[in-house]
């Protein structure tokens, strides 16, 4: 994955709907959903629907299988992979700052001060 490749797919999902659909198709694996089912799980028309599942193909993440009269989508795995591995190679500049941290040294806790109104 390139850069202009992983904009386009963050991009697609910094929106609460097409992230929901996406995290939906994940879950479900490589037998993905119907378009119907999507819908109704994500609790949108099924306009809106279109309007998301394009975006999120237009980037790549999702694929689409017509089953007789049914559009069926489910994410493509490989391009998920790929934007992971983009942004931990280039985001992280390998030097393990992306690694995973334990609660207490990845954030100290610093209790809150109060506020003084006046």
């Amino acid at each position: 994955m390139n850069a202009a490749d992983t904009v386009r797919a963050l991009g697609a999902l910094a929106h609460q709907h097409r992230l929901a659909i996406y995290r939906l198709l994940v879950e479900k694996g490589p037998e993905g959903l119907s378009a119907g089912d999507i819908a109704k799980r994500i609790g949108v028309v099924p306009s809106s629907l279109t309007f998301h599942v394009q975006s999120l193909q237009r980037a790549r993440l999702i694929i689409q299988r017509r089953v007789s009269r049914q559009l069926f989508y489910s994410a493509d795995f490989g391009a998920m992979n790929g934007l992971v591995q983009y942004l931990t190679k280039n985001c992280c500049g390998g030097v393990g700052s992306c690694a995973p941290a334990r609660e207490s040294a990845a954030a100290p806790k610093v209790p809150l001060k109060s506020r003084r109104t006046a």
